[in-house]
């Protein structure tokens, strides 16, 4: 789930993440902030130092988990995780020069600075198989499938296709990425949007979208911020996750499975959406803004 700030390696790290039921911010000084249901100890991040990026595990809300995960990258290439490890998603130690990261339903990516992309956690469904990926400068991890960003522009896809979320392989001239339960989209050059997946619930419907900066795909929504830094949304609303509209001076945005986070021009950071066990209490928070 993607929420561009800062740019490395020709791909844009995401300092705010929202999850299945947490939120994670990178501050100034590298530490890093966490609220939400840690039941799993996906909000364990308090002895983290200098952070650049981090994701957050998210899950489709059908599903009856709480557990998900939080990976930081770290000024030094070396990826760390915290939280549900079922499935090795938060087995990174032999990660090195990792340059982004992102985390999906029991999986985590990281790429390489030679182009090339990591990934661990379950590989039933395929969207693991990224090894033979090539000139990749940004993932995004959805539920079932994995989607990478290429030098280029293109776009390519590993893992479950069943609603078309992989069909990514026409697209041009991207700048991002993001994947969600069963959707994926994608930021052009000029400031558009694109999407392919499930169109039910109106995650898709980006269209009309323009002179966007960024864009992020929860579970059943998606959220994008354009260059006044007005916020925009789609999709499932059943929790007020899109209720973004009078959201001013937003740099990034960040979909979680039942809510939404916007990260400020000061560094202050709004949310909405679902808040029963916290994890839109971030009004104290100041994250690193460039």
């Amino acid at each position: 789930m993607n929420a561009a700030i800062r740019e490395s390696h020709g791909a844009c790290l995401p300092v705010i993440a929202a999850g299945r039921r947490h939120s994670v911010g990178v501050q100034p000084d590298g530490t890093v902030v966490a609220v939400g249901d840690g039941r799993a100890g996906e909000c364990g991040v308090g002895a983290w130092r200098d952070i650049v990026a981090v994701a957050a595990g998210n899950v489709h809300t059908a599903r009856n988990t709480g557990r998900s995960h939080t990976v930081g990258l770290r000024r030094d290439g070396l990826a760390v995780a915290t939280g549900w490890n079922a499935d090795g998603q938060c087995d990174l130690a032999g990660w090195r020069d990792v340059v982004s990261v992102a985390a999906g339903w029991r999986r985590t990516l990281g790429v390489v600075a030679d182009g090339s992309v990591r990934a661990a956690g379950r590989r039933d469904e395929g969207a693991c198989d990224v090894d033979a990926w090539r000139e990749i400068v940004a993932v995004a991890a959805g539920d079932w499938h994995s989607i990478g960003l290429r030098a280029d522009g293109t776009a390519v896809a590993a893992g479950l296709d069943r609603r078309g979320q992989c069909r990514v392989s026409e697209w041009r001239g991207l700048v991002s990425v993001a994947a969600g339960y069963l959707h994926t989209v994608g930021l052009t050059r000029d400031g558009g949007a694109v999407a392919t997946g499930d169109a039910s619930e109106g995650a898709t419907d980006v269209a009309g979208w323009f002179d966007l900066v960024d864009v992020s795909a929860g579970s059943s929504h998606t959220a994008g911020v354009d260059a006044r830094g007005r916020a925009w949304a789609t999709g499932n609303n059943d929790r007020g996750q899109c209720e973004v509209g009078a959201w001013r001076e937003v740099v990034a945005v960040a979909a979680g499975s039942t809510h939404t986070l916007g990260l400020r021009a000061d560094g202050t950071v709004l949310a909405t959406g679902t808040g029963i066990d916290g994890r839109c209490a971030t009004r104290g928070w100041r994250l690193e803004v460039p």
